[in-house]
């Protein structure tokens, strides 16, 4: 539901709750072809992502273990923005990123203890962020989710042709 009402996010063409490996159901959606993604574009797809644990905590008054991968994707992508893109005002228009794949032998990291505070303490800033504004969206089109989670019990899958919205 958070994906289908941000703008920024790969439009979502399937969501099954048919458990497959470790996961415990999945949202297919097909990227855009595009070199580039905007700090809008990287919020909302954090955003779209911690949509299911939000959703649990709205529905069920609690968060389960389920959403361990979304979490796991969700905190590197969050680390990439502060730390690669120089998405973050604190940390500023710097880059941590070694593109050669080469790393001086006596520095293990770029930058200072007191930097990787501050990178940790933003990466929580912004997936903090992120899971408020899904939980706050999911609040305010709480029928919908409700509409798209009784379908999914009923059918198990659904497609980009279903129209909730």
């Amino acid at each position: 539901v958070v994906g289908w009402l941000l703008k920024h996010v790969d439009p979502l063409v399937k969501v099954s709750i048919i458990p497959r490996g470790k996961s415990l159901g999945a949202a297919w959606y097909l990227p855009e072809e595009k070199q580039l993604r905007s700090k809008s574009a990287f919020t909302e797809h954090l955003c779209a992502t911690l949509g299911g644990r939000a959703a649990e905590e709205i529905i069920f008054g609690e968060v389960s273990s389920g959403a361990l991968d979304d979490l796991e994707k969700t905190t590197k992508e969050a680390y990439m923005m502060v730390m690669y893109y120089g998405f973050n005002d604190k940390i500023g228009n710097v880059s941590f990123y070694d593109s050669t794949g080469q790393r001086d032998s006596g520095i293990q990291k770029p930058y200072s203890e007191e930097t990787g505070k501050l990178i940790d303490e933003e990466v929580r800033k912004l997936i903090a962020g992120a899971y408020e504004r899904s939980k706050d969206l999911l609040e305010n089109n709480k029928e919908s989710l409700v509409q798209v989670a009784e379908l999914l019990l009923r059918k198990e899958v659904i497609f980009k042709t279903f129209k909730i919205f």
